[in-house]
């Protein structure tokens, strides 16, 4: 995707409070990168190797990646695994898979064993402890796959430990609520990627108008026969959330779908973890 399209990389800053976080674990600095569908249109390799190159500078504790590396072919992840290589991390590189990342039948595998060939850590249904046993860090399936199921994992963990997970679409946020999610770091809507300020996602407008169109008139428009839904909570496409007692962020993703961005950067997100 041509710079003009995609707009400049954006790097985003917060701290994240969390009740009950070690003393030991105040200050530790993640690093998020999301959506990179490298596929030689939708991510340049000149953004690819700016994003590598800030988080590197970023000299993060922990790397997590929230999915989507591939668009419909498992083919450009061996490539891409050779530019992630050069990503430096104090406690290691963790990342979740997409929907994009199950397209096909042995794609789950594929890209699986691509990653962890240079010792990133992939995560499906899984806990791991690369902070201590004090911060657990979860990675849930992909919301689309029938594997997605987080009362088998959540129900793993000491409802009095924070934790953080990771789960590709920020939908899943709802469900969570039923468990203790200190910080969920979510992907998957690229930030709508054309916003107007002050009403946000154009597609939030074009569902609406959608709806009002009869189904026969929409078969007639190839245009207008897929319904765009992506997610259910469009309120949640972008940054920092409350969702009911836990806390939710969703990365707007570095690669980008034609007719490109506006007013919705590719990002690099920088999270400090500080006691509430």
């Amino acid at each position: 995707m041509h710079w003009l399209l995609s707009g400049p990389l954006s790097i985003e800053r917060l701290t994240v409070k969390i009740a009950g976080l070690p003393a030991s674990l105040e200050g530790k600095k993640l690093v998020q990168m999301s959506d990179f569908h490298y596929d030689g249109l939708r991510l340049s390799e000149e953004m690819l190797e700016q994003a590598i190159a800030i988080s590197n500078q970023l000299k993060p504790d922990l790397v997590l990646l929230t999915g989507d590396y591939v668009t419909t072919s498992t083919e450009p992840i061996h490539d891409l695994a050779s530019r992630l290589k050069q990503l430096k991390s104090q406690a290691g590189i963790y990342a979740i898979l997409g929907n994009h990342d199950i397209y096909y039948k042995h794609s789950k595998s594929e890209i699986t064993n691509a990653l962890t060939s240079i010792d990133i850590n992939v995560l499906w249904n899984e806990i791991a402890y690369p902070l201590g046993e004090d911060l657990p860090l979860v990675g849930l399936a992909d919301r689309y796959s029938p594997e997605f199921n987080p009362t088998l994992v959540m129900n793993q963990l000491n409802p009095d430990i924070p934790r953080i997970v990771l789960s590709h679409n920020p939908d899943t946020a709802e469900l969570l609520q039923g468990w203790r999610v200190d910080l969920q770091l979510s992907g998957h809507t690229h930030g709508g990627q054309i916003v107007i300020p002050g009403l946000g996602p154009i597609l939030v407008g074009y569902k609406k108008i959608l709806q009002n169109v009869p189904q026969k008139v929409r078969y007639r428009f190839p245009c207008l026969r897929k319904n765009y839904l992506i997610i259910r909570h469009w309120e949640w496409s972008q940054g920092l959330h409350q969702v009911g007692n836990n806390q939710l962020y969703v990365n707007r993703g570095l690669g980008t779908y034609f007719p490109g961005r506006l007013f919705c950067p590719p990002e690099v997100t920088e999270i400090i973890l500080q006691k509430a």
